[in-house]
């Protein structure tokens, strides 16, 4: 059999606080990600959400699969706060969430408070 690298989807079992953000990417847990995150009850996820790209469903599907367990979501939307598109928030709506957009650097200072306060929090970081 050959040996070599397995490459298998970013994923941290837990929670943790955000330590840092920046330079593309995210520190937590003593490790360090590059690109985007998803911080959900389920745990932190690599995600494939850039700056400036289209937020539609599609981009939430595993936020929307988790959503029984997430009262508020936190958008980063990169350096610049983004609306979230009407269709978006209608989805988190139906899901029984609240959605918030804002900057991804005050999206991690909120969702390290909610965190601590053990609310049920989760966040999508777009990189910055």
């Amino acid at each position: 059999m050959a040996k070599g690298i397995v490459i298998r989807e970013a994923h941290f079992p837990g929670r943790a606080p955000i330590d840092a953000y920046g330079d593309g990417g995210f520190r937590f847990a003593d490790m360090s990600h590059r690109g985007s995150l998803l911080c959900l009850p389920s745990g932190i996820h690599g995600w494939s959400a850039e700056e400036g790209a289209a937020l539609d469903v599609e981009l939430f599907e595993r936020v929307l699969a988790e959503a029984g367990d997430i009262e508020v979501l936190l958008v980063g939307t990169g350096r610049e706060i983004r609306p979230l598109p009407k269709e978006l928030k209608a989805a988190f709506r139906a899901a029984g969430m609240t959605s918030d957009p804002m900057s991804t650097g005050a999206a991690v200072r909120t969702y390290n408070v909610m965190l601590a306060e053990s609310r049920a929090v989760a966040a999508a970081l777009i990189v910055v």
